[in-house]
């Protein structure tokens, strides 16, 4: 569905919904990171881009406190007093939306009494960060809406706070800051401790290649405990070496064996190779080297699998056909335990890459995976 066709669709759901005509409607993407998962939240670096694909908003100023209408959720209306709103206080999806109203109050920026219809062309726990793109696209229209004096970085770490604290989601930056940062035709290379970000070409088309987007279609949730652990094990490894974060290993530091904990050292080792691989990746692409590209992907995902053990079996095996049937690189993508893949591939080896990909599932007895092209897009705006 194109952008232009959702903003009308979603504004047709809100007059539909609240009896008159949204006063705008706002669209955030969802993402994928090229390479560096698990890194953001130990201050590492990271390289998403935008997809085209995402969560839009009608909203108008209506009713009292913050009225929320999901078409995916059709029988759930979610009504709150935006004064009343509490951590832990709301469960499911709807956390996501008032979490954003709670953080942005939290930050001295209280959005008026708001009603909001929120549609998707986006699949949610496809590890293509459908839950960030929903609270910045609320975070976005709540913001022009009530004129709040919110720039683009606070706002990131504004939907951030609302996920972590609100939604109990853990995760660190990077999702937010794709939706709210990215430019079409670039990824986002994000240091996560500093902020700092930068614009790297990345057009894959336009040298012979595409990135093909392999829903798995297995399922998971940010808050149902493995991710949290992972980050905990990160924290505990980097308490035992006396730093803050694992950022603060010195470079190429490779004597960990006074750990005692071979668990903790391989997430370590995971974390230390994946922040390099980050920064060889963007440098490739700064030099047009697309080809090389895709050995360094293929070493992320064994990293992922083996050290920091975030792999399913659908992506193991998504990842193998995909490289077997002629694409230059694989990995998983997302916080892991299920989800998407991505493959670097030759525009043409694609056909072959998805029949593939397609009877190697079948094989299985697995529900068939959808695959789809990524094309890096503009991050977050007010559709109309």
């Amino acid at each position: 569905m194109s952008s232009r066709d959702l903003a009308d669709t979603v504004a047709g759901e809100y007059a539909h919904k609240f009896g008159q005509e949204p006063a705008g409607v706002w669209f955030a993407p969802g993402r994928v990171n090229l390479i560096g998962e698990h890194t953001d939240y130990n201050d590492g670096f990271v390289l998403p881009f935008a997809l085209s694909s995402g969560v839009a908003v009608a909203a108008g100023p209506y009713g009292d406190g913050l009225s929320i209408w999901s078409s995916q959720r059709p029988a759930d209306t979610v009504t709150a007093d935006i004064d009343a709103l509490t951590p832990g206080g709301v469960n499911g999806w709807a956390a996501y939306p008032l979490g954003m109203a709670w953080s942005l109050t939290q930050g001295g920026h209280r959005p008026g009494s708001t009603s909001i219809a929120i549609d998707a062309d986006l699949p949610a726990g496809a590890g293509l960060s459908s839950s960030a793109a929903l609270s910045c696209a609320v975070g976005l229209a709540l913001v022009d809406l009530h004129g709040l004096r919110v720039v683009r970085r606070e706002l990131v770490r504004l939907a951030s706070k609302a996920e972590n604290d609100f939604a109990g989601a853990p995760t660190g930056i990077m999702d937010q800051s794709a939706a709210l940062l990215c430019q079409a035709g670039n990824a986002l290379l994000l240091d996560c401790r500093s902020g700092a970000s930068d614009d790297v070409p990345l057009e894959p088309a336009a040298t012979g290649f595409a990135i093909l987007v392999v829903d798995t279609k297995v399922r998971r949730s940010l808050t149902d405990g493995r991710y949290a652990e992972r980050r905990r094990s990160c924290e505990a490894a980097a308490a035992a070496l006396g730093v803050n974060s694992l950022r603060d290993l010195p470079d190429g530091v490779d004597d960990l064996a006074g750990l005692g904990d071979p668990e903790l050292i391989r997430r370590i080792r995971h974390v230390l190779s994946e922040n390099q691989r980050v920064l060889t990746m963007a440098d490739l692409l700064r030099r047009g080297d697309l080809a090389a590209v895709g050995p360094v992907l293929t070493k992320s995902h064994a990293s992922l699998r083996d050290d920091f053990e975030v792999s399913w079996p659908q992506a193991d095996v998504a990842v193998e056909t995909a490289i077997s049937a002629g694409a230059a690189g694989a990995r998983m993508t997302g916080g892991g335990f299920g989800g998407a893949v991505i493959a670097l591939a030759r525009t043409a080896a694609v056909a072959s890459i998805e029949a593939a990909l397609s009877a190697a599932f079948a094989r299985q007895g697995w529900t068939p995976p959808t695959i789809a092209p990524a094309v890096p897009s503009q991050g977050a705006r007010r559709l109309r």
